[in-house]
């Protein structure tokens, strides 16, 4: 039994291929200052893989990937062309201090 385990293991195909990436969306924060940067970070996130659409919007300083990406990488990306950039900063609508609500 121990030639034709052995012998087996030759003939059977395992993939390696990792499962799809769930399809998410992620926010970044960076710092645009005209056409030019704006540009060159939708050039660069769009080229990924798995990138569905890429919405930026300057006034905001808001970048929206969505599709079959990671977020690290998309923010590593945008490092790597040389602009400073965040996860967009979110803050849970529940923890938001309202000074002119009662009781709060």
């Amino acid at each position: 039994m121990g030639v034709l385990d052995y012998l087996s293991n030759f003939c059977t195909y395992t993939s390696r291929r990792s499962r799809r990436k769930p399809m998410q969306t992620v926010d970044i924060k960076v710092k645009m200052d005209c056409d030019g940067c704006e540009r060159r970070v939708r050039h660069a996130v769009s080229s990924m893989k798995g990138v569905r659409t890429v919405e930026v919007i300057r006034k905001q300083s808001r970048v929206t990937v969505t599709g079959y990406v990671d977020p690290n990488k998309v923010l590593k990306r945008v490092k790597g062309i040389g602009k400073r950039a965040e996860f967009w900063p979110y803050v849970p609508h529940n923890l938001v201090y309202y000074p002119y609500v009662s009781q709060a």
